[in-house]
């Protein structure tokens, strides 16, 4: 069984992670949260494997030595880098909690990105500093759940003006924009041979409305600035749903279930 990994961040941990530090048989307390986790609820003790990551690629595989103190030795280093072409997953605000799923679930299957969306008939609204830090919190807790030495990165949220905007120079890159929509005519094939043939460096972005659905306006004006529209099948998903089940899809086109 894979080795549970916590996030560690340096600011808040107040642990050091310069490159020049990290070598096997390096020793370490664990921050107070992270051994809460780790020996008070998981019941780990000495010699049992864990894994640290500072959610930028490094992975650290250490063995706790002293479960009383939370004392663990690195023994084993490494660095692992971004995907070939990145997937990115715009979520349309949603009530219910369907956003925070529905990025959940994008973390488990490998998104690189989340950018959240007040679109037009988004019911929720986006909050500074409320609704942000719940965000990052899911991000974070779907990180460690599926070991990943890569957080995704939480940009920045937009209205509909300014996703058009994005759109609009997203083509001006190279990068496709998907938007998922019951009425489009586009098959989901062409899309998957449009990823397939993408140059090293780009990225995809899958625009996902909110439970009303995403507006025919939104739709036009998106499509106008160069994203392309498709359905998945005949059937409507919640706006928990669609999201990841389009990036399972795209990870397979991409060659992400090769291992």
């Amino acid at each position: 069984m894979t080795a549970p990994l916590f996030l560690l961040d340096p600011q808040q941990d107040d642990t050091p992670l310069a490159s020049d530090e990290l070598h096997t048989g390096w020793k370490l307390e664990l921050p107070p949260r992270i051994r809460r986790h780790a020996i008070q609820s998981m019941r780990l003790t000495e010699g049992n494997e864990l894994q640290l990551s500072d959610g930028h690629g490094l992975r650290l595989q250490a063995i706790i030595r002293d479960a009383s103190t939370g004392l663990v030795e690195v023994t084993a280093v490494g660095r692992e880098s971004g995907p070939r072409v990145s997937l990115v997953l715009v979520q349309a605000l949603a009530k219910g909690g369907h956003d925070e799923s529905a990025i959940d679930m994008a973390t488990q299957i490998g998104v690189d990105a989340v950018r959240p969306w007040q679109a037009d008939r988004s019911i929720a609204k986006w909050k500074e500093g409320r609704t942000d830090r719940k965000w990052r919190q899911v991000l974070d807790a779907a990180t460690e759940q599926s070991r990943r030495a890569i957080t995704p990165e939480l940009l920045q949220a937009m209205t509909s003006r300014s996703l058009i905007q994005d759109c609009r120079e997203a083509a001006a890159r190279g990068d496709l924009t998907v938007v998922l929509h019951q009425d489009a005519t586009m098959a989901w094939r062409d899309v998957e041979a449009q990823v397939a043939d993408m140059a090293e460096g780009g990225s995809v972005r899958v625009v996902i409305g909110p439970e009303g659905g995403i507006s025919m306006m939104e739709v036009q004006a998106m499509i106008e600035a160069g994203a392309v529209a498709t359905a998945l099948g005949t059937n409507i998903m919640r706006a928990s749903t669609a999201g990841p089940v389009a990036l399972s899809l795209l990870a397979g086109a991409l060659g992400r279930w090769e291992g």
